[in-house]
């Protein structure tokens, strides 16, 4: 059968099974009970998956229904079809196409594998090279680059490399095809001829190998380097993300399905520990409550999750971070949602990369009307005036105002207008609005909400303004997790924009032990 036939048939194939399931009931929205999953698998990781599945129907009796076929060929079908549960692509490039047409949301990442050149045990044609591929006593089978990951990956690793071997001609992917002698879809069906002797080699990824008896690979150092990931990804249109989240999950789990893929030659990335009903622990800055409280609860709903979130201020947080000794303490926060950079550095070994969301400004809040005609922080000064700021040691804005005010000579002055200082600025509001203040140091973020009962006005300092990242633990037994968090965050920029706060989602990773906090807020 000719290649574009083949293709042609497994992808009729496809779609008559994709018009089957479609015809079949399914839970509501979001729901954890789920009366079945349909998964779509690279044919690659059929044997592995397959196992993992007996093993989550026999623990929580819910069926899993398995798709198989080249990843290529899946993403055409799952375009027309738009229906089913997960997706599991053999590498990056077809997980970024299915993102590219939208085909699904929260990825988790399975395996790593990469492409070798594979031969019968023994390796009785000498087959230590590529250009050995294109020898005349050589019989080579491959995949076809347009349906299957393994053959699109090689094609672009022999453009991108341009491999030499000993100084012989560079054997790219189009000399290759031409020696083909066999051509199939998938990379189990051109697996089975080289086990059965059909052929002398083939490309294969390295996981493959171990899957087949009498098989053995050749390691190519341009190949070899080539590393891609196998993922399973929410497909965008299934009906029950909670509960094909919650397989997803069991995949990648170290002790569940990273097992399995071990034992069958694969290299698990290593998953989140695996627990039914996971529970999250976010450390946030009080500031950040403005914005995040509603999109917390929709993505512990999304992924039927606990979420233990602590706002506080963040210097309250650092310390008892810092309390509790080490990671090792189970309460240890899983992510810290900082109200500014300054506050990360105290826990950059457990915090190594900060990823910033927004910023928003510090300003002087007053009642409405101003009756006291206070504009700058000199004007805290004022007599008679009763002020309050956030507590410095306690909290990031009480930190930074010290700062600002000490930097300019106004620190002991205003002090003695101090009545009040408590750990976040939602306080001082409350009571300005009862009428206990004249004046307080807040965010912008703070007062915006407040027009009716109050005003604020700009400080004209270089640290009026806080900028929020988020962290995720390094070892924390719920990295994905949180991860899926910060991405869930990032998705919903608008939440951000509408609670007064300006956008800072694109900027680029900082590691956290390169964050230089400025000379005026290091203590002397």
């Amino acid at each position: 059968m000719k290649p574009l036939a083949a293709m042609l048939l497994a992808l009729a194939a496809l779609l008559a099974a994709l018009a089957v399931l479609q015809k079949r009931g399914s839970a509501p929205t979001g729901s954890a009970s789920a009366t079945a999953l349909t998964v779509f698998c690279a044919a690659g990781l059929k044997q592995p998956v397959e196992a993992v599945a007996a093993k989550y129907r026999a623990e929580f009796g819910i069926e899993v229904r398995l798709q198989y076929g080249p990843t290529g060929g899946l993403l055409s079908s799952l375009r027309v079809a738009k229906r089913g549960d997960l997706f599991i692509a053999a590498d990056d490039g077809s997980l970024a196409d299915a993102r590219k047409f939208e085909l699904v949301r929260e990825a988790i990442p399975l395996v790593r594998q990469h492409p070798v050149i594979a031969v019968r045990a023994g390796n009785p044609k000498n087959i230590r090279a590529l250009p050995d591929l294109l020898r005349d006593d050589v019989k080579l089978a491959l995949t076809n680059p347009d349906a299957a990951s393994i053959s699109r990956v090689t094609k672009a690793a022999l453009a991108e490399d341009a491999l030499i071997d000993g100084g012989r001609p560079v054997v790219v992917w189009e000399q290759l095809a031409a020696r083909a002698a066999v051509m199939k879809p998938t990379v189990t069906e051109v697996a089975a001829d080289l086990s059965l002797g059909a052929v002398d080699a083939a490309i294969l990824w390295d996981s493959t190998v171990p899957q087949f008896k009498g098989l053995e690979a050749v390691e190519v150092p341009g190949l070899k380097r080539r590393v891609e990931n196998a993922s399973a990804a929410v497909l965008a249109f299934t009906s029950q993300p909670t509960a094909a989240l919650k397989f997803a999950r069991y995949l990648a789990a170290p002790e569940k399905g990273g097992e399995i893929f071990r034992q069958h030659g694969f290299q698990p990335i290593g998953g989140d520990r695996w627990a039914e009903k996971p529970d999250l622990i976010l450390y946030s800055g009080g500031v950040n409550r403005l914005a995040v409280e509603k999109l917390l609860r929709q993505f512990a709903d999304r992924e039927g999750i606990n979420i233990t979130t602590v706002f506080n201020g963040c210097g309250i947080l650092c310390a008892t971070m810092k309390t509790m000794g080490d990671a090792a303490n189970a309460k240890f926060p899983d992510a810290y949602y900082a109200c500014d950079l300054c506050f990360v550095p105290p826990v950059a070994e457990q915090f190594p990369e900060a990823v910033l969301l927004t910023e928003t400004d510090i300003v002087i809040a007053v009642r409405k009307g101003n009756p006291q005609g206070v504009r700058t922080l000199a004007d805290l000064a004022l007599p008679n005036l009763k002020v309050g700021l956030c507590n410095a040691e306690q909290s990031t804005l009480g930190f930074m105002t010290r700062g600002m005010l000490k930097q300019t000579g106004l620190l002991d002055s205003v002090r003695k207008n101090v009545v009040v200082e408590v750990p976040t600025a939602d306080f001082l509001i409350n009571q300005m609005r009862a009428g206990g203040l004249d004046a307080a140091i807040v965010y912008r973020v703070n007062a915006a909400p407040q027009a009716e009962h109050i005003e604020y006005f700009p400080i004209k300092h270089e640290g009026a303004k806080a900028i929020q990242p988020f962290a995720v633990r390094k070892n924390s037994p719920n990295t994905q997790l949180a991860q899926r968090l910060l991405n869930w965050l990032k998705s919903n920029r608008s939440e951000f924009e509408q609670a007064g706060f300006q956008w800072r989602g694109n900027d680029p990773v900082l590691k956290s032990k390169d964050i230089k906090v400025p000379e005026y807020l290091r203590e002397k």
